[in-house]
């Protein structure tokens, strides 16, 4: 002991058990156990971590003692391994088992005592096993975590976690001893220490409220101990060894009276769980990147505001506690940026959270139960109240539906929350004064907490709360502020950022030579130009970061203000007057302040501030002889005892305006005529003319409605007085009507309402849009036309708010008397000003709420991976192929594709060399920035815009860019071969040359570019192979990037999926075979580290040439790519220290938008960090290899890797080492523990080496594998896909299908040679035959409902009478009017047919259609809506399209029509024999298909030449005469811009026929210059088509045509 004092003891049961001090380990211990503990044999359990630390230790005290007592005592001891997964019955079982053999002679018995050394884990799992062991044997707790000290070692809770849930397994075993040894903190990282705080703060906020204002005054002080390293020992704790013992005891104490109690949780133990009941909800979910106590610092919170939602606790009792969880460092809110951080933004939806609470252990059958605060130290009931799920859902959710249902009799007395305009000027002035001052009816709100943040951290003041935190007690530092080292967050409040702008200039340099001033992303748009340059012009050195004229700034320390004259512009914001009021009179001199510019903008704000420096001591005084000028002595405020903040006026308004609104009446009892605010007016001067009943006296204002639905407009109302409040008066007259006939309510003076959290004016009229209300802006207001309430729309989509408390509180007032009720977004928001608010509409109002969870109904996709309909911005070299690739991408979205220099020609009537030459570049240069501007304000949704080359020239249009794609837009930066660019630009002669160094151009242009993009697309090098398929690479990125190719979702959805892993060092080199490899795979792996740049030999390739392969490698096949770098140390060929090249290539990855990417969690935490959060919609594999088998499945050495993985990955991957086929049943376990753990996590694990085989044979997502075509394989043992399902068959997991055809006659098929022959390729055992016959009604049906079955093709005379056997039809069949493929859904049973019910669910599809889209496609007939090679782009860019020639009436016929349709033909022309029998056909289609029969000589010469046709009459009759002349006419055409069909397009003819192989139709097409398909390549095109819809596997063409051909003559 480091004292002669005796240790301090805890009573618990009647008994001193628990021992809290420092210095107890060892010898205390030991003694203490010897002597009231005492046993012949002791069993100490702890982890592998903390053995060696200090088990020797122990072991030698103990020996020690026990010899000087000569007692007849032994030590043994017994390590597991760390963590949660340890808490389990497997490693309870080896604990036992060890106990239990032979080896422990003597054998432990029923006396033995086990000591549990460690944290929450050991001390549960330990406890469980000495409650069992033997019927029970005494345990002694020695907990060594701040948690377990405070909470888990006390009380005899002990257990085990099951699949099922966590400590459903488990025992009440009371420990006889409690060794709290606080020495063990010391080495206790950082956050492991905050962690363990959240119980602590828990326990005050329950029950002592003098622990709880302890526990605020000193938070500092803890956290700049605990900050300290954990290396540096005792020395880390020795500023606070006195207040860490108090902290800890108060907290023992009072767990220890409780559990004394209530042991068995019967009523009063429940008030432990406090913040437990959520945060166990969000814990079960997060866990184990989010700790316990962070899990539940976020349930404290929502726990304490569902208590003030239900009226039991004051909202400055929930603001209090979560300042104190925050000064601690502990989350307040799942969206706290650590926690989305740690968590890699996982999802938490309502109902997950509701499920997880449904099993809490405190519920009364389905009734939850939750501990509610009554205020800070004490409970609303001595016990866990019921609580309903719809009061939970409102508070979990960030939606909130508003019902209309109040009361027509209500009448309401409402205190708003306190002023927030004269809570932060209050908040400046005290922390400027001398003195303490009382500050009551503070504003808690977000404003308010980010202005004291900045206050503290630049030691303005200190903050204590008194009266249950009613009471604010400033105690101000005079003036006297430092720089701050970190950040100034201040989130969207505008009031804050102003005023702190000015306060920062006063700080000193003493630790810190500036500040920086930062907000959120909004904040960062908002204005402060004009206060910054006044605070420059007087000697303040201000800094911008980003955008002039904005935040984040940086203030440089010890400048301060100089004084004197000040002139400054005051029409935007009164805010920049009050900032420089309040801080001039710390100017070196006395301050004349002109107000500049024109009337300033709110003069009553501007009044308010000059009367609260009044009452802090400063008298302001107005210039009687220039107008807008106020003189400022220099001095000190000096603090008053108390100052009261009036109710916020503004809040006030939404009150007042239900009342307004429903016909109540609402009295405001605290805001009269003699308020200081301009928004007290509102009630006389717009709710009176509206038809209101206003009594206002000096201090409260009453407002009795009319009856509803009788507002009356307002001709014109000036509110430039109380511009806040405009919000509340559009919402009324939105529904004021009246009786008049006018119904038009016109608001102005609000200008400055453009520039508030949001454009408020433009968010009034696009939001009541949607109610179905008009509205128009006005240059300083908006106009809105009054409706019916009962009229007013259910907003689509529900409000969006902007982050604007303002728009959320006023369309919530709508919402009451809506119809259909009002989905209100972002309930949050409204924590700016009034937290409470929706507590409000509940309480007084009833107005009935219901939570709306927005983010659950998203949850399929992460944020940011939404499909966008946001216009896309290509940028890039001139000569990059950005018109190019921006018709293409156009085409591919279905979008408008505008080139961004040609409108600038069309607009200017000048081409740019001429614009150039006679204004010169910086003309030129302004009106391509003002295109720009157009570009994105009024055309932000669906274009694809392509840039000129030198837009980035310009700074303001490369911030443009940058924030476009900063906001989640799309900007592409288009690159391709440098070589090939300068070639082109020599050429080209339509634009200005450069008038430098091309070379030298792109190398200056190329980070700006960068700078400026969010994805990069590379076009194809010169020269390549793959330049016959220049959609595939394009269209997977673009759908990527967008959102729309959801490839893992596809990927997942599969029984069994693999990627190939792509050993190759060249992909140029390897494309004959590419195809080949992926055959059979889901994905497709790049190993980077593989690749060999003949520029860069023995390292790493450079980015240039990644990207290259990369667009090689999507040009040539259409599967999803892996991107993979991997290390030596984790089996792979990069270097291990080449952090800064692996870097750069993984951001290339996402800039490409590559759709999975492989990031080894051994990185470097910043690129680990870098990468995972700028991903985009690309996937994380997040994979850890072991080739040194260092790491066991068995013993938990795996978890930290998998819980570090979860951290970063949408998928994990662990790969180790097998030496024997237990190995492979090991990983097997912990596979099936991963899944149960997180379900939503995809694992990929698998052992190497040929032991391991069996591992990858049993894995079913996303197998690597290899191919016998590529050079050699990525990994030891790695398999094939075809062997892997050959091995899958041959154990019966994949068992074999009968396959059919049906029909008559088929004698001659070749589908059964064909499928057999894939069948066998791919290593399936399916079988495939003929089944002749006619009979639906009887054959048919039986074969397709046995048992076995796995799918058929359906040929005449049965394509149409199989539809109705069948359980499904495919959409497309349906229009095509038949069938001609059976699809087995096994996942379902059959419902619709009585005899066949319970068995397996069949589907029909028709694949003619996509078997002749294939073989068209490959003859190059390009698909209209993918490529502009079939049409030809007019002067806007837009593309006239190709039309297609259906030749024949039947029902092949109908599948023609179809095909041709979704390639994007139009019109589609239908020619036969007879022009009558056509007209039916061609009716039952959509009139989209735009069908144009051909009838006539003169309809055939006047209709569009086609670019592709498709022939389905028999080939064995010779053609009409008149028909062959309409034929000749149509394919004879001439060509041209207006037929959509460029010269050097080649136009197709498919003819359906099989035989012979040169038709006469044939013959006719080739003399007319058309390229001919043979028919039979259908059948090709179909059989692959039907074997991926069977098998999910799309096979090779040339393997299938390669049966189906065999024999044929010119095949």
């Amino acid at each position: 002991m480091g004292s002669a004092l005796p240790p301090t003891t805890v009573s618990i049961f009647g008994r001193e058990d628990i021992v809290v001090d420092y210095d107890l380990w060892g010898s205390y211990i030991v003694d203490d156990l010897l002597t009231n503990v005492p046993s012949a044999t002791y069993i100490l359990i702890t982890d592998t971590n903390l053995y060696q630390s200090y088990v020797p230790s122990f072991e030698k005290s103990f020996r020690k003692l026990v010899a000087e007592r000569n007692a007849d005592s032994r030590l043994l001891t017994y390590q597991i391994p760390p963590g949660e997964t340890s808490k389990s019955r497997a490693t309870k079982d080896s604990i036992e088992d060890w106990l239990l053999s032979d080896d422990r002679d003597p054998p432990c018995d029923t006396k033995s005592v086990v000591i549990a050394l460690g944290g929450g884990v050991i001390g549960d799992m330990v406890g469980f096993v000495a409650a069992t062991f033997k019927r029970g044997i005494k345990f002694v707790q020695v907990p060594t975590s701040l948690l377990a000290m405070v909470d888990s070692s006390i009380g005899g809770k002990t257990a085990i976690d099951t699949p099922a849930g966590k400590n459903l397994i488990g025992a009440f075993w009371q420990p006889a001893k409690i060794y709290i040894d606080l020495n063990f903190l010391n080495t206790l990282p950082t956050r492991e220490f905050i962690n363990g705080m959240a119980e602590v703060i828990k326990t005050a906020a329950i029950w002592n409220e003098a622990e709880f204002e302890r526990l605020e005054e000193n938070a500092s002080r803890v956290m700049a101990a605990i900050r300290t390293s954990p290396e540096n020992g005792d020395q880390r704790l020795s500023s606070i060894r006195s207040i860490l013992k108090n902290l800890v005891l108060g907290s023992v104490r009072v767990k220890g009276h409780v559990v004394s109690a209530d042991e068995r949780e019967g009523g009063l133990r429940n008030l432990l769980n406090f913040g437990h009941s959520i945060g166990h909800a969000f814990e079960g979910i997060l866990t184990p990147q989010i700790l316990h106590g962070e899990c539940v610092s976020i349930g404290m919170v929502l726990e304490a505001a569902l208590a003030r939602h239900l009226g039991v606790l004051d909202g400055g009792a929930v603001a209090r506690l979560a300042k104190c969880l925050a000064s601690y460092g502990l989350p307040t809110t799942f969206k706290d940026a650590t926690v989305r951080r740690r968590s890699a933004g996982k999802q938490c939806t309502v109902d997950q959270l509701l499920s997880v609470m449904g099993v809490d252990k405190k519920n009364v059958g389905r009734k939850k139960r939750i501990v509610l605060l009554a205020g800070i130290g004490r409970t609303y009931e001595k016990q866990a109240s019921v609580v309903s799920d719809r009061d939970i859902r409102v508070i979990l959710s960030s939606g909130v539906l508003v019902q209309p249902s109040m009361s027509k009799a209500l009448k309401v007395s409402c205190i708003p929350p306190g002023s927030k305009s004269i809570s932060n000027r209050a908040l400046v002035l005290a922390a400027l004064g001398e003195g303490e001052c009382r500050v009551e009816n503070l504003l808690h709100s977000d404003d308010t907490e980010v202005m004291l943040n900045a206050l503290v951290k630049m030691k303005g003041a200190s903050f204590s709360w008194e009266e249950s935190g009613q009471v604010l007690v400033v105690r101000g530092n005079g003036g006297r502020l430092q720089a701050h080292g970190e950040e100034l967050y201040l989130g969207n409040a505008g009031t804050a950022s102003r005023f702190v702008t000015s306060v920062a200039t006063l700080a000193t340099s003493a630790t810190h030579e500036s500040s920086v001033l930062t907000g959120n992303e909004r904040m960062k748009k908002r204005p402060i130009g004009p206060l910054v340059e006044t605070l420059q012009a007087n000697g303040a050195e201000v800094e911008y970061l980003e955008s002039k004229g904005s935040l984040p700034l940086r203030i440089k320390a010890g400048r301060g203000m100089k004084g004197g004259d000040i002139n400054l512009a005051a029409t935007i914001s009164s805010q920049y007057v009050s900032s420089l009021l309040m801080c001039a009179p710390y100017a070196d001199e006395d301050v004349t302040l002109r107000l500049i510019g024109g009337k300033p903008i709110s003069q009553l704000y501007i009044d308010m501030t000059t009367a609260m420096m009044a009452s802090f001591g400063i008298h302001v005084r107005k210039s009687t002889t220039e107008q807008h000028t106020y003189h400022i002595p220099r001095g000190c405020y000096t603090n008053p005892k108390e100052y009261v903040i009036e109710s916020d006026a503004s809040s006030a308004t939404y009150p007042l305006a239900i009342a307004a609104i429903t016909g109540t009446t609402c009295t405001v009892p605290n805001i009269g005529s003699a308020s200081l605010q301009g928004d007290a007016r509102f009630a006389v001067d717009v709710l009176r003319p509206m038809g209101c009943k206003v009594e206002q006296t000096e201090s409260s204002t009453t407002v009795t409605g009319p009856a509803k639905g009788s507002l009356k407009p307002i001709e014109e109302v000036d509110m430039e007085p109380m511009t806040d409040a405009f919000l509340t008066a559009s919402v009324l007259a939105a529904v004021a009507q009246g009786g008049l006939s006018r119904s038009t309510t016109r608001i102005v003076g609000i200008a400055n309402q453009r520039v508030k959290e949001c454009n408020r004016i433009k968010a009034m009229y696009d939001e009541l849009a949607k109610f179905g209300v008009t509205c128009r802006e006005l240059p300083d207001g908006i106009e809105i036309d009054g409706k019916p309430y009962s009229e007013l729309n259910r907003p689509p989509g529900g409000v969006h708010c902007y982050d604007d408390h303002r728009v959320a509180m006023s369309f919530s007032v709508l919402g009451i008397i809506a119809p259909q009720g009002t989905l209100i977004q972002e309930r949050e928001c409204v924590g700016k000003t009034w937290p409470g608010w929706w507590d409000t509409l509940r309480q007084p109002f009833e107005v009935q709420l219901e939570g709306v969870d927005l983010e659950g109904q998203h949850q399929t996709s992460s944020p940011g991976e939404q499909a966008s309909d946001k216009s896309v911005f290509i940028i890039g070299m001139r000569g990059a192929g950005k018109t190019t690739t921006g018709r293409l991408a156009a085409d591919i979205l279905g979008w408008r594709f505008i080139d961004l220099d040609t409108q600038l020609e069309e607009s200017s009537g000048q081409t740019i060399p001429e614009i150039i030459q006679e204004s010169g570049w910086d003309a030129f240069r302004d009106r391509e920035l003002a295109i720009l501007k157009d570009a994105q304000e009024e055309k932000a949704i669906k274009h694809v815009f392509a840039c000129g080359g030198g837009i980035v020239e310009l700074q303001e249009a490369r911030r443009l860019l940058a924030s476009y794609h900063q906001a989640g837009g799309l900007v592409i930066l288009v690159q391709r071969d440098i070589e090939d660019v300068m070639a082109f630009l020599q050429m080209d002669k339509t634009r200005p040359a450069y008038v430098e160094d091309m070379r030298g151009v792109w190398d200056r242009r190329r980070p700006w570019y960068l700078e400026c993009s969010n994805y990069q697309f590379y076009s194809q090098r010169k020269g390549t192979t793959a330049t016959n398929q220049p959609l595939h690479g394009l269209d997977h990125f673009l759908r990527t990037v967008t959102g729309q190719r959801r490839s893992l979702e596809s990927i997942q959805a599969k029984e069994r999926s693999f990627f190939v892993s792509l050993t190759v060092p060249d992909v140029a080199a390897a494309a004959p075979i590419l195809e080949e490899v992926a055959v059979g795979s889901d994905a497709l792996e790049l190993r980077v580290d593989l690749l060999q740049d003949p520029n860069r030999k023995g390292t790493l390739p450079s980015v240039d040439f990644v990207a290259n392969q990369v667009a090689l490698l999507r040009s040539s096949v259409s599967l999803p790519i892996i991107f993979t770098i991997r290390t030596q140390s984790q089996g792979g060929r990069a270097p291990d220290d080449a952090h800064s090249d692996i870097k750069s290539l993984l951001q290339l990855a996402l800039h490409m938008g590559l759709e999975f990417l492989d990031l080894e969690i051994q990185l470097p935490e910043d690129i680990l960090h870098a990468i995972s959060h700028s991903k985009g919609n690309t996937k994380i594999i997040a994979s850890h290899h072991d080739p040194e088998n260092s790491l066991s499945w068995t013993n938990g050495s795996w978890v930290p890797h998998y819980n570090k993985a979860l951290l970063y990955g949408d998928i994990v991957k662990l790969v180790g080492v097998a030496q024997s086929q237990d190995d492979n049943a090991s990983l097997a376990q912990f596979r099936s523990w991963a899944l149960a753990a997180h379900p939503a996590v995809p694992v990929i694990a698998i052992n190497m080496g040929i032991q391991g085989q069996l591992s990858r044979i049993q894995n079913s997502f996303l197998t690597p594998v290899s191919h016998p075509s590529l050079p050699f394989k990525a990994a030891p043992g790695q398999l094939s896909a075809k062997e892997i399902r050959m091995a899958l068959s041959l154990h019966g997991v994949i068992q074999p299908k009968n396959f059919h055809l049906f029909g008559k006659p088929i004698a001659k098929s070749k589908s059964p040679d064909m499928h057999n022959h894939l069948f066998r390729t791919m290593g399936l055992p399916h079988d495939y035959q003929r089944c002749e016959t006619d009979d639906a009604a009887a054959v048919l049906e039986e074969e397709i409902r046995k048992e076995g079955f796995g799918g058929g093709s359906v040929t005449i005379p049965l394509k149409l009478p199989v539809m109705d056997l069948l359980d499904e039809i495919d959409p497309a069949a349906k229009i095509i009017g038949a069938v001609n493929t059976i699809v087995v859904d096994a996942k379902r049973s059959s419902e619709n047919f009585p005899k066949h019910r319970g068995k397996p669910y069949l589907v029909g599809y028709n694949t003619d259609w996509t078997g002749m889209q294939l073989v068209l496609t490959n003859a190059g007939a390009c698909t209209q809506t993918s490529s502009p090679s079939t049409a030809t782009p007019t002067t806007n860019g837009q593309k006239s399209s190709s039309a297609g020639l259906v030749i024949g009436g039947g029902g092949t016929a109908r599948a023609a029509i179809y095909c041709l349709k979704q390639m994007g033909y139009s019109p589609i022309h239908l020619l036969g024999r007879s022009p009558d029998k056509l007209k039916a056909p061609a009716s039952s289609f959509p009139a989209d298909y735009n069908i144009s029969l051909i009838t006539s000589p003169d309809t055939a010469s006047s209709a569009q030449p086609p670019a592709v046709a498709i022939a389905t009459i028999p080939a064995d009759r010779a053609i009409d005469e008149k028909m062959l002349e309409l034929i000749h006419t149509l394919l004879g055409s001439s060509i041209g811009i207006a037929s959509g069909i460029s010269e050097q397009m080649e136009r197709v003819l498919l003819e359906m026929a099989y035989s012979p192989p040169m038709t006469p139709l044939m013959r006719v097409a080739r003399d007319k210059g058309w390229k001919t398909v043979r028919g039979l390549e259908v059948l090709v095109g179909q059989g692959v088509g039907q074997f991926e819809l069977w098998t999910g596997i799309r096979p090779l063409v040339r393997d299938a045509r390669e049966i189906v051909f065999k024999g044929e003559e010119n095949a």
